[in-house]
């Protein structure tokens, strides 16, 4: 029982709005992607292999990162009781732990069409890599964006086999959504992350956090007018909207206070309604 709990401390199974943030874009490009005038199944086999490879992948990708990350954790309060950094679980079981997750998420890969399992692998240096980024740009936060919505366009290619525009609008989007919702994640070390060396967005905009979140979410919302107006939704879409615009400017930006860790930690979780509203928006965009 003991080990069970260590493994579920190491992947962050207790902590789920890391698969969830990292699923959702997979569910939004499967949804543009899909024609719902066929038989749904396929739709809801796709919608819960991209569930569970979400969550193979990002804890393979935590343990990754807290391997990385181990001595950097052991000087941040939150963090110094991760079972790497307090040593409970050793860095050989933790790759054994990572090679079995991803041999794993291969099995549910090996169910998509040629494109999506190639694109899909040549992802996999990005999601590995990420943790080194913080030592060496303020832009970490970007990286990550990048890496984590790239299952929006593996949603797409599952359906259609091929890349077009259309879900690259959506990407660039989503990829700023990252950027924004990071950033306040990071508020929550800010103080320990100056002291220690390591980088980040949240450092590079401390004085003007709100700005930055601003044209974050900006271009995040014109992606969302943007992909409404090619996939030609109807008025519906637009009017539901509103509801994520509402969240972003009045919860995110207006109330942040970088100084509460506690309420930059509730802001970001927010984001798992944010990205539920969108999918469910975009399904009422394709069917109506």
């Amino acid at each position: 029982m003991k080990n069970i709990k260590l493994f579920i401390e190491v992947t962050r199974l207790n902590k789920p709005i890391g698969f969830m943030l990292l699923f959702w874009p997979c569910s939004w490009g499967l949804t543009i992607a899909y024609n719902f005038e066929e038989n749904v199944n396929t739709y809801f086999f796709y919608l819960i292999l991209f569930f569970l490879g979400s969550v193979l992948m990002r804890s393979a990708g935590c343990i990754i990162n807290d391997i990385a990350d181990k001595k950097f954790d052991q000087k941040v309060e939150r963090t110094k009781h991760r079972p790497i950094a307090s040593e409970k679980i050793s860095i050989k079981l933790s790759l054994l732990y990572v090679l079995s997750l991803c041999l794993l998420a291969l099995m549910i890969l090996l169910q998509f069409n040629n494109l999506t399992i190639f694109l899909a692998i040549a992802s996999i240096p990005l999601a590995f890599t990420y943790p080194l980024m913080k030592r060496f740009t303020y832009w970490p936060q970007l990286f990550l964006g990048i890496t984590f919505n790239y299952g929006l366009i593996l949603g797409w290619t599952s359906i259609n086999n091929e890349l077009n525009i259309m879900p690259l609008v959506l990407y660039v989007g989503a990829i700023f959504w990252t950027l924004g919702y990071d950033t306040i994640y990071g508020y929550q070390d800010i103080k320990y992350d100056q002291v220690i060396g390591v980088k980040s967005t949240s450092i590079k905009f401390k004085n003007n956090p709100k700005k930055f979140l601003t044209i974050c979410y900006l271009i995040l919302i014109f992606s969302f007018i943007a992909t409404g107006i090619i996939m030609k939704f109807k008025t519906i879409y637009f009017i539901i909207l509103i509801l994520p615009i509402i969240h972003l400017i009045i919860f995110q930006i207006k109330k942040l206070k970088i100084e509460d860790p506690e309420a930059c930690l509730k802001y970001f979780k927010s984001n798992n309604l944010f990205g539920l509203i969108i999918f469910i928006n975009l399904l009422i965009g394709k069917l109506t």
